[in-house]
């Protein structure tokens, strides 16, 4: 009998994302870099539910003393690293620790050494680009399922007048 598929993985190299999508490297140049973070870890979040894809994120913290930290938002596993260590590092790291026959890692970067790595681990590359597109798309096809739920929700099943259905519309409001 052949093996379930595990759940696939994104790891993201946080700070590599932020400065590729305009939206963040804003924020970033306006030095609202938490914001960045923040709204990143937000549309992640959306992206994992919806693909129903595990996602980790890696921000790069070589520079800054301390032991690394991890911690989960929304579901998704957010680690920063520790002094003296490249986001880069991390990332090759989960993918070796992650790699199996039967589970897809793919890690969205844009960082051309990052990615032949990568490659060599059995790991797909997803560029900043396409995240951002698979993103966008994820996003757009929410709103329309939100759109369509709401739009078949309050349909009628009889034949009702407008008048007479905004009448129903207010009772079933108070």
């Amino acid at each position: 009998m052949a093996k379930k598929k595990d759940k696939s993985l994104l790891i993201v190299d946080g700070y590599n994302i932020i400065g590729a999508w305009p939206k963040l490297r804003a924020l970033k140049d306006e030095d609202r870099i938490d914001d960045a973070r923040d709204l990143l870890i937000a549309q992640l979040a959306e992206y994992q539910s919806y693909y129903g894809i595990q996602v980790v994120v890696v921000f790069d913290a070589y520079t800054v003393p301390g032991i690394g930290r991890k911690q989960s938002e929304y579901q998704i596993e957010i680690l920063f690293t520790k002094e003296k260590e490249t986001a880069d590092e991390r990332i090759e790291k989960i993918v070796s620790q992650n790699y199996q026959k039967n589970r897809q890692i793919y890690v969205a970067t844009s960082d051309y050494t990052s990615q032949r790595v990568i490659f060599g681990q059995g790991a797909l590359r997803k560029s900043a680009r396409e995240l951002l597109l698979d993103i966008e798309v994820a996003g757009k096809e929410i709103k329309e399922q939100v759109a369509k739920t709401r739009e078949d929700r309050f349909t009628s099943k009889i034949p009702l007048s407008d008048e007479i259905a905004k009448i129903f519309e207010k009772w079933r409001r108070e």
